[in-house]
């Protein structure tokens, strides 16, 4: 596909964030696949990210999806009480944005995170007159859990962590999220104005359709952690019925894999329920290819790039009724949402598709398939071709 963008000379993009490949989120997801496209579109792309552990920091070509670009790892330390999560040194970050501005002089800055990265380019881009674009993925919410701060104090904290946030994204040219309910959201939490939705996006042809429908296999992607109110979804499978012999697998890593484990073996559905723990691209795409129906239970999802893929592999899917979930799942198109947190609900929807004829299951995934295409990777790219050129 040609674009009016595309044909116009190739930009020196900065993607800065405090999570990317090769972790495992929405987010470092996100930015992977936004940077191997534009590359692939012929702009030059440079990545400032953590480094993976300590001595690992340095400039180096890698290659993800499929792209070779380089990506700078600066100095990081682990978050305390986290298994993965590294966050750039805070007091060497400003001058290490400083430095790279002035050697790369890109066109455009696009952060992904405020918190530590983003923070740093958005004190120091305006000052060199470098266009800034802001992503936000995050719901303070959904943090708390982790954040080593005592429960009675998450609300109070969470307010504060979105004033915050809005001192740093007023000084981006352009503030964007992933879907219309999360530009909602962030501009009732910070107060700013024109935050535009754009989806994350994938590339649809990546995902396979099963030929032959399976008519036991739940499936979850996502992290193993307490804001997926995976615990839901367990006591839904529990209560579904005998006859339907309904298996759930759950592809992700957390800190909640024993707990959950554990309560299914007090259901007495241990055997049908499996946790796959770490699982590379094509395995993923494989437990969703080899799926019946996909159930989402979060209540707290900017966009769910985890449920795109699952529409795009050909599922019906099953979602709390909250935030953006409705925004890909149609109720009684594409499956059902459920009350959040109700399992009782959730199993009665999962029932539903299960119990499904042939026919109005292939309806649901053949709406499936038709929404995702909204969501294709080339009308994202397109979006912030315009967003950097300053043509929107």
């Amino acid at each position: 596909m040609t674009t009016s963008s595309q044909a116009k000379r190739p930009l020196r993009i900065l993607i800065a964030g405090d999570t990317f490949a090769p972790d495992v989120n929405g987010g470092a997801k996100f930015a992977t696949r936004l940077t191997a496209g534009l590359v692939q579109r012929g702009h030059e792309v440079h990545v400032v990210a953590s480094a993976l552990g300590r001595g690992k920091q340095g400039t180096r070509v890698e290659e993800h999806e499929g792209a070779r670009f380089t990506v700078h790892r600066l100095r990081s330390i682990l978050y305390p009480g986290h298994e993965w999560l590294r966050f750039a040194e805070p007091w060497r970050v400003k001058q290490n944005a400083a430095s790279l501005l002035d050697a790369l002089k890109p066109d455009v800055v696009h952060s992904q995170s405020h918190i530590i990265m983003g923070r740093a380019f958005a004190a120091e881009a305006p000052k060199r007159g470098i266009r800034l674009v802001a992503t936000n993925h995050i719901m303070f919410e959904n943090l708390m859990d982790h954040s080593n701060f005592p429960r009675v104090a998450h609300h109070r904290v969470a307010r504060e962590a979105w004033r915050d946030a809005a001192r740093v994204f007023r000084k981006c040219d352009v503030v964007t999220t992933p879907t219309r309910r999360s530009a909602e959201f962030l501009e009732r939490n910070t107060g700013i104005a024109d935050v535009q939705a754009i989806s994350c996006g994938l590339n649809a042809s990546d995902y396979t359709v099963s030929e032959q429908r399976n008519r036991h296999s739940i499936v979850f992607v996502g992290r193993v952690t307490s804001e997926k109110n995976i615990d839901v979804l367990v006591d839904a499978v529990a209560r579904l019925p005998k006859d339907l012999d309904a298996t759930l697998t759950v592809v992700g890593v957390g800190d909640l894999t024993d707990a959950l484990q554990q309560q299914a073996d007090r259901h007495g559905i241990g055997d049908r329920v499996t946790f796959t723990g770490y699982v590379t691209d094509e395995q993923l795409r494989q437990h969703l290819t080899d799926g019946a129906v996909f159930a989402m239970p979060s209540t707290a999802e900017l966009q769910s790039i985890a449920t795109m893929e699952a529409m795009a592999s050909g599922l019906p899917v099953v979602g709390a009724d909250s935030m953006a979930l409705p925004h890909l799942i149609h109720d009684g198109d594409n499956g059902y949402l459920f009350k959040p947190g109700d399992a009782s609900d959730l199993a009665c929807k999962l029932e539903r598709v299960l119990r499904a004829s042939d026919e109005e299951y292939q309806r649901m995934r053949d709406e499936s398939l038709h929404l995702v295409m909204d969501h294709d990777i080339e009308r994202t790219l397109d979006a912030f071709e315009r967003i950097y050129r300053g043509e929107e």
